[in-house]
């Protein structure tokens, strides 16, 4: 009873049946669109899912508790998501937000390093089944609808290079350089010097192998070494994809990191994954499967900080429904070679990031998330006073963006 309450509470639009373990159906929707069939396949799966949807979905989903009979999981994600708006998002109060902070958030050096190896240090050629060839782990930029992944990755990275606003012989600093595709972009294309820093042992070698088999080792160095452990100056930070993983509660630390390592007329851009809704908490089945140690902010948590480091922001730029779409890519390849990551890893594996894959989708499309792209530095002449320079199309002092091997 409580299972069908709650189902057809929140589906209201589209056509979905439940199949229960006794043989009842339970049907919700108005009928329209594409039919999803579901089967739940015990009592005690039902009575999870009654109780704690948000973590038993993808757990069913994962272990055999629920049967896709008629669709695929990401149709039942996208009806799901479709029909956001008869379930509003549980706002966390304050006294959970701070025992999440310590329980779940801190992130101090050992915790930080583990959370990465959780999910970074899978293998590369896990990876390479959906990323683009350059490895691009994060929001591309699809300044067309036209563009494939490799078009709309390459764009991210030129715009970056923009708002970098770099000159050769430059000191940049890539921190959470995955493996290091930004960073040889742009020590290869600007001519700078880059450092890049990762916790995960996986990237790190893959990125130092790149560096040496495109000859740019001796302007791409890459380290595994904590952020808050960096010594400067550095003329340019850029971070893509790594504040997401730094904790509500070292927020300040971040920034004072960044302000304490920007040289004095330096720019710096943090490219992070944030939240329309306010502070909140991170969805529980990804902290506990994908992202441990995650949190996705809101600007109101961030920009105190950034203040309080002593920051300018000389520009935010936020970035819609483009992770949507880079999902929507990473999701189509995933499931084109689904039977080869099964063979790398096993069946559960493959549905676990299907859900996950599916579910983040339904975040960025349906949630209120997006990604934000904000220019900081210590002086408010630091960067021009207008945003003319950061076109795709604006003339510039860097080569073209070519991808590096």
């Amino acid at each position: 009873m409580a299972l069908r309450d709650f189902i057809q509470r929140v589906i209201r639009d589209g056509d979905l049946t439940v199949r229960l373990p006794g043989g009842e159906t339970i049907r919700a929707g108005d009928g329209s669109g594409t039919p999803v069939t579901v089967r739940i396949t015990s009592p005690r799966w039902a009575m999870r899912l009654a109780l704690y949807p948000s973590m038993a979905l993808g757990e069913a989903y994962m272990d055999g508790g629920l049967v896709m009979d008629e669709g695929g999981i990401h149709d039942l994600v996208d009806l799901i998501g479709r029909n956001a708006q008869y379930r509003p998002l549980k706002k966390s109060g304050p006294l959970a937000r701070w025992w999440l902070d310590r329980r779940l958030q801190a992130n101090a050096r050992a915790a930080a390093k583990r959370n990465v190896h959780h999910h970074y240090d899978l293998s590369v050629d896990f990876f390479r089944r959906f990323l683009d060839a350059d490895l691009q782990y994060s929001c591309a930029y699809f300044a067309r609808p036209d563009m494939s992944l490799e078009q709309a990755q390459t764009a991210k990275k030129e715009k970056l290079a923009a708002k970098l606003l770099l000159e050769p012989g430059q000191k940049v600093l890539d921190i959470g350089c995955g493996w290091g595709g930004l960073a040889l972009s742009l020590a290869q294309a600007a001519d700078v010097d880059v450092t890049g820093v990762t916790l995960s042992t996986e990237q790190l070698g893959l990125a130092t192998t790149r560096a040496e088999a495109a000859g740019l080792s001796k302007r791409a160095h890459f380290s595994l070494t904590d952020y808050r452990d960096v010594d400067g100056p550095f003329d340019r930070i850029v971070s893509v994809g790594m504040f997401e993983h730094v904790g509500r509660m070292n927020y300040q630390a971040y920034f004072d990191q960044i302000a304490r390592l920007l040289a004095d007329d330096g720019v710096a851009v943090v490219h992070s994954i944030g939240r329309a809704d306010g502070p909140n908490f991170t969805q529980p089945w990804i902290a506990k499967y994908i992202f441990p140690g995650g949190y996705i902010p809101s600007l109101s948590e961030v920009l105190p900080c950034v203040e309080q480091a002593g920051l300018v922001v000389d520009d935010i730029e936020i970035l819609r429904l483009h992770y949507a779409e880079t999902l929507r890519c990473w999701r189509e390849r995933f499931m084109a070679r689904r039977d080869e990551i099964v063979a790398l890893y096993d069946e559960r594996f493959a549905r676990m990031w299907e859900f996950y894959l599916s579910i983040s989708e339904l975040a960025f499309r349906y949630r209120g998330h997006f990604v934000f792209q904000m220019q900081l530095s210590k002086k408010v002449d630091a960067a021009p006073i207008t945003r003319d320079y950061m076109r795709l199309d604006a003339p510039r002092a860097i080569g073209p963006m070519r991808q590096v091997a």
